[in-house]
């Protein structure tokens, strides 16, 4: 009796065979699924890998089906998959599948590559952030701003070095060095700092050199101290300064020895008798001046009216550490000075002035008319005056503590700063009443040697 057996149909087969519209199964895959085909209107036939998870199933397409290729190709054509080809692909899903069931399969695994192509694209719209920010911070909070920032700071102080420090950093860094002024301070080296007072040193300009060094270390230590300390404004933290570069450099000591050239005794008789009879305004001003104990005229100019008493008048002293407001100075007026006061008329805001008080005279001024008047004095100089106040006062065996407090010298150490309440006027009255008496020759005067 004759057996009857059907062959099993190839994939081919089964493809060519298949209606249009249905899924059907061509073979198992291992470890997990199943390789299925579906054929669309158009005759074309697109090969899926079926998988369960649980209680749901889903497909993952693979490619079309290529029948020119192949039987046994195990790679795609450029047309599509054979059905070894599709397989294979199939083994490489359900391997994946399998290999990650304990998490969840490959929903899971899917979910995981998401998220992890999130992450990237978030780490590289964070670091164009950060590569935006460190652009920013080298056009924004360079040298040059926090320098212009720190002279800003010292004008709204009220401190008589803005505007010299405004003039260093100009000419001899902006100017000198624009590539070093356009880096972020925050990366601004000692070297760079050193380089700068070179040049200058080589211009034959070591005492500048050495009020680079100073002003540029006082920025820094301004922006440095910001993050701790409230009083400093805002925007000096933004420059993110954790260290001093100036701090690391040395000043050049030759150019800072003092130069010590008071006048005399009978220089200043000279220049009293001299502005003793002026008339008007100027002679009034400068009498203030010197009877005053030679003040520092870029104090004495900005006196206000309101800061005027019948014994006194008050002067602020913006010499300092950076940070400090100006320092309220009180100095008693003898007769003499009183007179002097009342016969430039002070009104309005300012006492020293020429317009009815709007504006006070400049420094630059009075500084003028006190060489003029000391115009037969060899090698005259207004700030000899101060210094030959302080030296004659000296010689009259006034103490180093009532010159320093008269001419505002600044108070050092915790007993003077904190405890020491008294106002010291009487002993200020006395220095000035002797100054004026040696100026008239009622004094007895020794004579103290010029320091070499």
């Amino acid at each position: 009796m004759a057996t009857s057996l059907t062959a099993k149909k190839t994939g081919g087969q089964t493809i060519n065979d298949m209606p249009c519209g249905v899924f059907k199964t061509l073979e198992k895959v291992d470890p997990i699924g199943a390789l299925q085909a579906r054929k669309q209107t158009n005759g074309a036939v697109l090969l899926y890998w079926r998988y369960s998870i649980g209680s749901t199933s889903d497909r993952v397409a693979i490619g079309t089906y290529d029948s020119s290729a192949p039987p046994k190709s195990l790679h795609p054509t450029p047309k599509g998959y054979s059905i070894a080809a599709a397989i294979n692909a199939a083994r490489e899903l359900a391997q994946e599948h399998h290999d990650h069931r304990a998490e969840g399969g490959r929903p899971a695994l899917l979910a995981a590559q998401a998220l992890a192509k999130q992450q990237a694209e978030k780490a590289l719209v964070d670091a164009k952030a950060k590569d935006d920010a460190v652009n920013l911070a080298a056009s924004k909070y360079n040298l040059s701003a926090l320098l212009t920032d720190y002279c800003d700071h010292l004008k709204l102080l009220e401190r008589r070095s803005f505007s010299d420090a405004s003039s260093i950093f100009r000419i001899h860094v902006s100017e000198a060095w624009p590539q070093i002024a356009a880096l972020p301070a925050n990366q601004v080296t000692s070297e760079n700092v050193a380089d700068m007072m070179r040049k200058v040193i080589e211009a034959g300009k070591a005492r500048t050199a050495n009020k680079l060094r100073s002003y540029i270390r006082a920025a820094y230590q301004v922006a440095k101290a910001s993050r701790s300390k409230a009083s400093i404004p805002l925007k000096f933290k933004a420059y993110n300064i954790t260290s001093n570069p100036a701090s690391d450099t040395e000043p050049d000591e030759s150019a800072n020895k003092p130069d010590k050239n008071p006048f005399s005794l009978e220089d200043l008789r000279t220049y009293w008798q001299a502005i003793k009879p002026m008339p008007g305004f100027i002679g009034a001003a400068l009498r203030l001046h010197l009877l005053t104990g030679g003040q520092r005229i870029e104090q004495l100019v900005k006196v206000l009216t309101a800061n005027i008493t019948d014994d006194a008048v008050i002067l602020f002293d913006g010499k300092g550490r950076p940070g400090k407001a100006p320092r309220p100075h009180s100095v008693p007026l003898i007769p003499q000075a009183s007179a002097a006061l009342k016969q430039c008329k002070p009104k309005g805001a300012y006492a020293i002035s020429t317009d009815g008080g709007k504006t006070h005279v400049s420094a630059t001024t009075l500084s003028n008319w006190a060489s003029d008047a000391g115009s037969g004095i060899k090698d005259f100089q207004t700030k000899r005056i101060r210094s030959g106040v302080e030296t004659l006062l000296a010689s009259a065996r006034i103490s180093t503590d009532t010159r320093g407090r008269l001419q505002s010298h600044g108070i050092s150490g915790v007993q003077q700063r904190h405890y020491d309440g008294h106002d010291y006027m009487d002993e200020k009255r006395h220095a000035l009443e002797t100054l004026f008496k040696l100026l008239e020759g009622r004094a007895k005067h020794k004579r103290v040697a010029k320091t070499p």
